[in-house]
This record gives C-alpha cells, sequence and structure tokens, in this order.
C-alpha cells in the first residue's frame, strides 16, 4: 500500500461543562513519535488559561491533566505532522501484558468461541479472518453501546462502534494467545470524523493494524494512544467531580494530496 503524504494535520475541540471542582485527564495529543511535529495546546475555564501537566505513558501516549473548578471549560488541540514514524518497537513486556485480560476485553470468556470460529487460522490469516469475522458479525450503528460495554456485551448485541470492533477484535486474538491491543487514532478519510479506534495485533515480529470498520485507509491513520483497552486510551476521564461532555469537535486530514488507496489484503503497521 502507498504511504500517506508526508504531512497529516489534525485537530480536536471539547468543550466541558464542570459542576464541581474536579481532574480532568485529556489524551488527544498526538503520541511521541520519530518525525516532525508543530503542535498547539490550550485549555482554559471561563476564558482564562489553566495550567496544564503532561505525563507520558506507554507507547508514547501523552496525558493532559489540569485541576479545574466549576464553569465552562474549552481544550483545543492542533497539530501537523511531517514524514512517519518508525515501526512500533516491540517490549517483551508487551508480549505478556496484552494477551491478558482487561476490562473491556475480556478474552478468558471467549476462548471457546474464538477456537470455534478462528482457531484454523495463523499468522497473517488469522489477522484476515479475524477482521472478515467481526465485520461479518456486527453492525456498525453510532450510539449503540455504552461506555462500560465490553467485547462480550458488544459480540451478543451484533453491534457497536469503532472501538467496540477494535475490542471484539483485541479479545478474538487473545483468546488464541495473540498479543492484542487498543490504539486510539486520528484518521482521515473518516466520516463522519471524529477520534477512531483500532486493534494492532502482534504478528511475525511486527505490530499490524486491524481495522474491522473498514471506514478509513490504515495507511493515514495517526496515533494518539495505546492500551489494553479503552480504559488506557479514552480521550476524556474525569476524577472526584461532576463532568458533562457538550460538545466534541475533530479534524484529520492528509494535506495536499490523495488518501492512500487501500487494500484489505495488506498488512498495515501504524505510523
Amino acid at each position: 500500500m502507498r504511504r500517506c503524504a508526508v504531512r497529516r494535520s489534525v485537530s480536536a475541540r471539547l468543550d466541558l461543562l464542570v459542576e464541581e471542582p474536579a481532574r480532568l485527564v485529556f489524551i488527544v495529543a498526538v503520541a511521541r513519535g520519530r518525525y516532525g511535529l508543530t503542535e498547539y495546546l490550550d485549555i482554559v475555564r471561563d476564558e482564562r488559561q489553566l495550567d496544564v501537566a503532561e505525563l507520558t505513558g506507554p507507547h508514547g501516549t501523552r496525558l493532559h491533566v489540569v485541576d479545574t473548578g466549576p464553569g465552562p471549560v474549552r481544550l483545543e488541540y492542533r497539530a501537523t505532522v511531517a514524514g512517519l514514524d518508525e515501526p512500533s518497537p516491540v517490549d517483551p513486556v508487551d508480549l505478556i501484558t496484552y494477551v491478558r485480560p482487561s476490562r473491556y476485553v475480556e478474552s478468558d470468556t471467549m476462548i471457546g468461541l474464538a477456537a470455534a470460529e478462528l482457531g484454523h487460522l495463523t499468522g497473517v490469516r488469522l489477522l484476515a479472518g479475524v477482521g472478515r469475522w467481526v465485520s461479518d458479525h456486527l453492525a456498525y450503528v453510532p450510539g449503540s453501546s455504552g461506555p462500560t460495554d465490553g467485547a462480550a456485551t458488544t459480540v451478543l448485541a451484533g453491534q457497536g462502534v469503532c472501538r467496540d470492533y477494535a475490542h471484539v477484535a483485541v479479545a478474538m486474538l487473545r483468546a488464541l494467545d495473540v498479543p492484542a491491543r487498543l490504539a486510539a487514532v486520528y484518521a482521515p478519510g473518516l466520516a463522519p470524523m471524529d477520534f477512531h479506534a483500532v486493534a494492532e495485533a502482534y504478528v511475525d515480529g511486527v505490530w499490524r493494524v486491524v481495522d474491522a470498520t473498514h471506514l478509513a485507509p490504515r495507511a493515514s491513520l495517526l496515533r494518539i494512544s495505546t492500551g489494553r483497552d479503552a480504559a488506557d486510551t479514552a480521550f476524556l476521564s474525569t476524577y472526584h467531580g461532576g463532568v458533562t461532555l457538550l460538545s466534541q469537535e475533530v479534524t484529520a486530514v492528509v494535506d495536499d494530496a490523495d488518501l492512500p488507496v487501500e487494500d484489505w489484503s495488506e498488512l498495515v503497521d501504524l505510523r
């Protein structure tokens, strides 16, 4: 597959209403990588800038933390990325961590299903098989799932959104002892535009993208965060207070070029 152009531009805007003092943790910034990155981040309450602490999580994930009192809070983020990142490094600990069940990926409850449906496949053929199986068994229905739904609930419901597709793919892979994880990404070409979630599976020494939604070309995706499941990659987490998300707006484009032409039979790693 032809890789995307050397420049991708992304943005996110979140409007919140904080009803009582709270700690807010945002994960919207492009992950640290070996590409050129120009960015702007501003978080304000009542049009006054808030103090922001940046923390670094696994795989270049960046968390921006603010403590705020009541009032309207707005986050604005813009970034331009030039070039591509290096292939995701392989940590032996990850190959253990990402086989274990997790909060939204109850892979231990899906061992029988995975073995019956996909147990005859291995390696590259398994990645393609998982993508087809999830696509065939789920309908993409915006608003159909709740924030506490995991992979098992999604399979029973037969519908979900991108994070649910990713959770089921990760669960099926882990149930077959293949290390798999969730990545939150900016996705040029996605319609309607939003934050996007995909699975990554470790096969033949490389982390490969599995996106059963087929909603955006994989070669254009830009990593935001990586973790066991959505508990590690949510774009907003709140602690100690009441917060309402009023609106969000996300953009992601490939600059001055056409989107890559997707060939779902090819292997793609996230750059």
